[in-house]
């Protein structure tokens, strides 16, 4: 799954109101929540349940972790360098705790579980290790540090989807919005740590996601992405009652018509796909809606056919080219973007070049680039000797990056003189006299703000200039 390089902090102030009349009621405990976010999407949209769930237990939200009564991470476990980030955080959260002695820090998600008693025992920087399948439990866990214990549930369940609660939506702009459409992961690539700190693959009820989609729109929402650590395997199955016909399964293609359907005002994006199971029917059903949005997250890891069974993908080079076929075929606008790793275990430079060559073939629209990084406790770290030198991985990373900053200009180019659909996202970073919002094809594009419109609505922009990484336009009628 892609890997974001950000922080989110808790503040929802759509569920402010909430909030208060939690105080009317004498609901709220007084207690303050503070979460960071590291890693994929996936960990973001678990911080929202997290929030949800403490929010209705009687906390409020707080934006400084230093007036926090409760600090929490959620970690990622994908790469060496999120852990060294969080544990540098942690140690500058045990300086905010010498000074307010009473606070509770945790940590959650996919790092939990494997570092559980490193953090809890031996460095001594946390209270509560909370699993990705226990975050009900938190309100109890919590109770059991206030009563002088450390506390810790990272048990993996084959049910929990938490498909009833209603997440609050962290840091919103009020306009895009996460809806987790599954859990766990049932493909086990030798470089990743997903199955065995997430669980085994799980659907959510179809009706439930529809309904979350349904609430978004009408709370003024206008782009939902769905996640899974790999949606095309999505299959939901209604239970039958006691003396009915089974219902028919709900499968990925389907799922994203029924989520289309709310309102073709609704943008529709997902995230992410596995090579082997896109199929054709997630393709035409893409083609015949205009708001899904015309983007796939494809993950190629390696061009190499060896490489590839190494990584235990179960795909090889050919099939993976006859994807991209296929979606230039049925989706000629598509924009695809990819994961690279660059010196997996034993990769010759033969296969690296591969690597390069497949870039040259697809000409991604853009890509997450990674020097191989073994995780403990991974097929590979069991199977495999990490034996390309450091030098040599940077290096073929370094000739990667450079390619797709090729492609991505090259991608980019093409679309200028043309004219997009833009769903206003807010002002641009740089300058608050310029808005910003994406593509279909998930492009960041820039334009000057213009009175009649605002953060929420479409508008059609035609691209006039572009750097490798954003378009750059104006608004037309």
């Amino acid at each position: 799954m892609l890997e974001l390089e950000h922080t989110t902090k808790t503040h929802d102030e759509s569920r402010q109101g909430e909030a208060l009349d939690m105080l009317a009621t004498g609901k709220s405990t007084g207690r303050k929540l503070y979460i960071e976010s590291y890693g994929c999407q996936m960990n973001f949209s678990d911080s929202e349940i997290v929030a949800s769930i403490l929010l209705d237990n009687g906390f409020e939200t707080t934006k400084d972790y230093k007036e926090a009564d409760v600090v929490f991470i959620n970690t990622c476990s994908i790469r060496e360098n999120a852990e060294q980030r969080v544990r540098n955080r942690l140690k500058e959260f045990e300086s905010a705790k010498s000074k307010n002695p009473g606070m509770i820090v945790g940590v959650l998600g996919c790092m939990a579980e494997r570092l559980k008693s490193k953090f809890l025992e031996e460095e001594k920087l946390v209270d509560v290790v909370v699993g990705p399948d226990a975050y009900r439990d938190l309100p109890n866990l919590i109770d059991k540090v206030d009563d002088g214990s450390k506390a810790v549930n990272v048990l993996l369940s084959r049910e929990e989807t938490y498909a009833d609660i209603n997440p609050v939506r962290l840091n919103s702009n009020g306009i895009s919005a996460f809806i987790s459409i599954m859990r766990g992961c049932d493909n086990m690539c030798s470089f990743c740590v997903v199955p065995f700190t997430r669980g085994r693959e799980r659907s959510r009820d179809a009706y439930s996601i529809v309904k979350e989609a349904q609430d978004l729109f009408q709370s003024g929402y206008r782009e939902v992405t769905l996640l899974g650590q790999n949606v095309d395997s999505y299959k939901y199955t209604a239970p039958a009652a006691e003396g009915e016909e089974q219902k028919p399964t709900v499968n990925f293609a389907q799922l994203l018509a029924l989520v289309a359907e709310v309102s073709p005002e609704l943008r529709v994006r997902f995230s992410t796909s596995h090579p082997k199971d896109i199929t054709d029917e997630v393709l035409h059903t893409m083609a015949r809606y205009d708001n899904i949005c015309k983007y796939i997250h494809l993950p190629v890891q390696s061009g190499n056919s060896r490489v590839l069974e190494l990584m235990n993908r179960t795909y090889d080079r050919a099939w993976y080219m006859e994807r991209v076929d296929a979606i230039r075929r049925i989706i000629p606008a598509c924009g695809i973007s990819t994961d690279v790793i660059t010196g997996f275990c034993t990769e010759t430079e033969e296969e690296h070049q591969e690597t390069l060559s497949m870039m040259d073939y697809v000409k991604y629209d853009f890509a997450y680039m990674f020097a191989y990084s073994e995780r403990p406790g991974t097929l590979a770290a069991k199977r495999y000797e990490d034996d390309i030198p450091e030098e040599v991985k940077k290096r073929r990373l370094t000739e990667v990056v450079n390619k797709q900053q090729e492609h991505s200009l090259y991608r980019l180019q093409n679309f200028v003189g043309k004219v997009h659909k833009v769903l206003i996202e807010g002002f641009s970073k740089r300058s608050d006299q310029d808005y910003c919002g994406r593509n279909d094809q998930n492009t960041m594009v820039v334009f000057p703000v213009d009175e009649r419109f605002k953060p929420g609505q479409y508008v059609h922009v035609l691209a006039e200039r572009c750097t490798s990484a954003t378009l750059m336009g104006k608004i037309i009628d």
